[in-house]
């Protein structure tokens, strides 16, 4: 993991491999340069022409556009690296807060990644309070991430290099409380979400339910979470239908592993629902060629949640958060459930299993019933649930349905706070009739069109009564299968992670209702 700390040394004298620095477009429009603040110590070294070279070098500001040139004569780097912000603010450029946080955190993201292969960096980005100081480090840790486990020599990104090692934030205040919390918090969210990044990009002959259990119960362990892990016996006697159902054409049995962090301040209790599908063939339904080679990733949901009730014991959140984390891996066998069959879930009810593709739902329904029974304030479920969802929102936002309409808003409203897009989506009433069953309680599929609603309609019917609850279809954004951009790499991409834990921190201020 790359090292993150603060410095109040000059730009000059620091001894590092590259400095960065930030530019924006002019806001009047003309195709000029604007120097970020932080970078003033840089551009008087160019003699205050900066944005003039810079312009010379075909750089425009653009968001995460990276230019690299030599550092001015003294300065003990030997590189300044710009990159760029997008369209500065028309009102206080001198004012860094005046940039927008996804911007700097996004900036920072490339610029660490362009950095690949150097020992350290000094980032010389608007800070203007400890809040800045929390998004560029955030940006940069996120951004300089790599998954290198199965190279040969240790090392992925270009040209076989090693991540970033160290990001010095310039104009941070490294005895300030408010600002060692911003990076302390910086650092457990980004440690846990690329952990959840590690767990989606490992392939599913290394990654299967049992192995998935493993990792979370070491970390439960070292974080003094409880966990609870019910194998295919425990499931079986406690009829878990839906999971065991899943998993039932795999030789790698299912688990449902339950994380739960206590705080004896704690005056809610918040439970996060996770897809973890390891693999995921088909089953009978077997997927056509083109859609089976990253279906490692359908476990993301499962791989945010345990992020999320990790990095909240880490952070020492005043909440109570209980992770499930519903692990099967979905295959074709001889013992696989068929289209046809029904299938008895933990809640009781029946559901006629029309198509085994459509086999997360199944395992999220014994997950949030069991969820349910220990009656938490609210449920937030988070899976890679449907093509449907990518057909409405693309690769980049996430949707997202809810039984209480202000809840949803939050979710929104905090996801766009920590830089995760999204949409609030509805759950239309009279798609429910399409899931009528003549053999079962319900089926498990609908209609065709609003296929992402229907999921979340079907969801919905294994909510206990009462409790508040929401579903985060992250089919989209979970697997980024072009290039990297920003802070985000191709790969796992650990969406929703920064969003549950925005939720938790909000529940334990007293913010979220």
């Amino acid at each position: 993991m790359t090292a993150l700390t603060l410095s109040t040394a000059a730009a000059s004298g620091l001894r590092a491999d590259a400095i960065v620095v930030g530019v924006a477009k002019s806001p009047k429009g003309d195709k000029g340069l604007v120097v970020a603040p932080g970078a003033e110590a840089v551009d008087k070294g160019y003699d205050g022409r900066l944005a003039a070279v810079l312009e010379t070098l075909g750089a425009s500001g653009a968001e995460g556009e990276v230019t690299k040139l030599p550092a001015p004569s003294g300065f003990k780097a030997p590189v300044v690296v710009a990159v760029g912000l997008g369209a500065a603010p028309e009102d206080g450029q001198d004012k860094g807060a005046a940039f927008d946080a996804e911007a700097l955190r996004r900036a920072a993201g490339a610029a660490a990644r362009a950095l690949a292969g150097a020992k350290k960096a000094a980032f010389a980005l608007p800070i203007a309070d400890a809040a800045d100081a929390g998004t560029i480090g955030e940006g940069a840790l996120l951004g300089a991430y790599s998954f290198d486990a199965y190279k040969e020599n240790g090392k992925n990104g270009k040209n076989g290099k090693a991540p970033l090692a160290e990001v010095v934030l310039l104009g941070g205040k490294p005895r300030d409380k408010a600002f060692k919390a911003a990076v302390d918090r910086a650092v457990a969210v980004t440690e846990e979400l690329n952990r959840a990044r590690d767990l989606i990009n490992t392939p599913p002959n290394d990654l299967n339910p049992e192995s998935f259990a493993a990792v979370a119960q070491a970390a439960a362990k070292e974080h003094g979470i409880k966990v609870q892990v019910l194998d295919e016996k425990a499931l079986t006697k406690g009829g878990y239908g839906g999971i065991l159902g899943v998993g039932a054409g795999s030789a790698a049995a299912p688990r449902l592993v339950k994380l739960s962090y206590t705080s004896s301040k704690a005056k809610k209790h918040l439970a996060f629902v996770g897809k973890g599908i390891t693999y995921d063939s088909g089953g009978i339904s077997l997927k056509p060629a083109g859609h089976n080679e990253t279906m490692k990733c359908d476990m993301s949901g499962a791989a945010a949640v345990f992020a999320a009730v990790v990095a909240a014991a880490r952070l020492g959140l005043e909440v109570n958060v209980t992770g499930w984390l519903a692990l099967a891996e979905n295959m074709p066998s001889g013992t696989a459930t068929r289209p046809g069959d029904v299938l008895r879930m933990y809640s009781g009810k029946t559901v006629e299993v029309l198509n085994t593709d459509a086999e997360g739902r199944l395992v999220l329904a014994d997950a949030l019933w069991a969820a349910s029974e220990e009656k938490p304030d609210a449920i937030v479920d988070v899976a890679t649930l449907t093509g449907a969802m990518m057909l409405a929102l693309g690769n980049r936002l996430f949707g997202v349905m809810a039984n209480d309409d202000a809840f949803r808003t939050a979710i929104v409203e905090a996801a766009e706070e920590v830089g995760e897009d999204s949409w609030p989506m509805p759950l239309p009433e009279h798609l429910r009739k399409g899931m009528d069953s003549p053999t079962a309680d319900i089926a498990n599929m609908g209609e065709r069109m609003g296929g992402g609603l229907v999921a979340g309609l079907f969801l919905r019917e294994f909510v206990g009564e009462g409790i508040t609850w929401a579903h985060l279809d992250i089919a989209g954004p979970a697997f980024n299968e072009a290039a990297p951009f920003g802070y985000t790499p191709k790969g796992g991409t650990g969406t929703a992670v920064r969003t549950l834990v925005r939720l938790a921190e909000l529940t334990a201020a007293g913010d979220l209702g």
